[in-house]
């Protein structure tokens, strides 16, 4: 039951990627899909190719601020190797959702002997301070255009039951920890070794000596997201005008698409497209904008995240 609920849960999000593909194309006339197309060919593509190289610069900025997270543990290893781990995770999220931080951990542990459980946790901590700054352009969007984004999130509401389940998950797990460390037996102890380990690698944010470059990078690689979406707009006429405050929106609609099926698929032309439209960007156009911003990035994340399967093996030399 246990492998069938996983299968599950990786096919869904892909399946209703397709069906939104399909949902796009069934939803527009002959007549849309022709604007759509035309205005995707007359896309300048040095703004694309710029959006790319923003791109690139926030994949090498996380895997070098990656080493500020890994040295207190007494571990270093290369840039190329962390910059390959990277990408790879990446390009794994674009077929299993979430299964590239666990792959990038593997990697690791595999090509530069660092123990799974420390290199998981310093990406669990990547991720914790990556939703903080999702949080802060959604308080910024929110400061913006209020309506819209409770538009595009839904309206919160508050589940007292969620909340119930949640203490009881908690209090479980801090009954367990309690119960394996009086345990003596092999089983038991590798468990609190692994647990140990994870969260020694999400405790190495606070013994880390690079705090202010830690947090430096960690700008960077949100103004590289930001720039990669903002110069993309220049690609075409009819979103060149747009504004900052327009742009804000659209980018956060893009960042939830992205986490609701396997790299966007389907949903991130719709949701980016839904965004512009209330900006009296037409329709067409607006979804040609999320089409060319999808396809470009996926189009890279699958060309470096091959190389980096290949390459990593040999520049390891295992």
């Amino acid at each position: 039951m246990s492998k069938f609920l996983k299968l599950l849960k990786n096919i869904v999000p892909l399946g209703l990627g397709l069906y939104l593909v399909y949902f796009s194309f069934a939803n527009t006339s002959e007549e849309d899909r022709t604007q759509i197309f035309a205005a995707i060919k007359q896309a300048d593509i040095t703004f694309v190719f710029l959006s790319l190289v923003f791109g690139a610069l926030s994949h090498l900025s996380r895997a070098y601020r990656w080493n500020f997270l890994l040295k207190p543990l007494g571990y270093q290893p290369s840039f190329i190797i962390r910059t390959l781990t990277v990408l790879i995770a990446y390009f794994s999220n674009l077929g299993i959702p979430r299964s590239g931080e666990v792959l990038r951990a593997t990697a690791l542990a595999t090509y530069a002997d660092v123990p799974f459980q420390r290199g998981f946790g310093t990406i669990v901590t990547e991720r914790i301070i990556d939703l903080i700054l999702l949080f802060s352009f959604i308080g910024l969007g929110f400061l913006l255009h209020s309506e819209l984004l409770l538009e595009i999130i839904g309206s919160p509401t508050f589940n007292v039951y969620s909340l119930l389940w949640l203490l009881v998950f908690i209090v479980l797990f801090f009954m367990l920890i309690r119960g394996l460390k009086r345990s003596k037996k092999a089983w038991a102890i590798k468990i609190l070794r692994f647990f140990n380990g994870l969260w020694l690698g999400m405790l190495s944010v606070r013994s880390m000596k690079n705090k202010w470059a830690f947090i430096a990078h960690t700008l960077f690689i949100w103004l590289m997201y930001l720039m990669m979406f903002w110069v993309v707009t220049f690609a075409l006429p009819q979103t060149s005008g747009l504004s900052f405050s327009a742009l804000i929106p659209a980018f956060i609609a893009g960042g939830f698409a992205m986490s609701a099926t396997n790299g966007g698929i389907g949903l991130y032309p719709l949701a980016v497209a839904a965004v512009l439209q209330a900006f009296e960007v037409p329709y067409t156009d607006a979804l040609a904008f999320g089409w060319i911003m999808w396809t470009g990035q996926t189009v890279m994340v699958v060309v470096f995240g091959s190389l980096s399967f290949l390459l990593l093996p040999i520049v390891s030399k295992k």
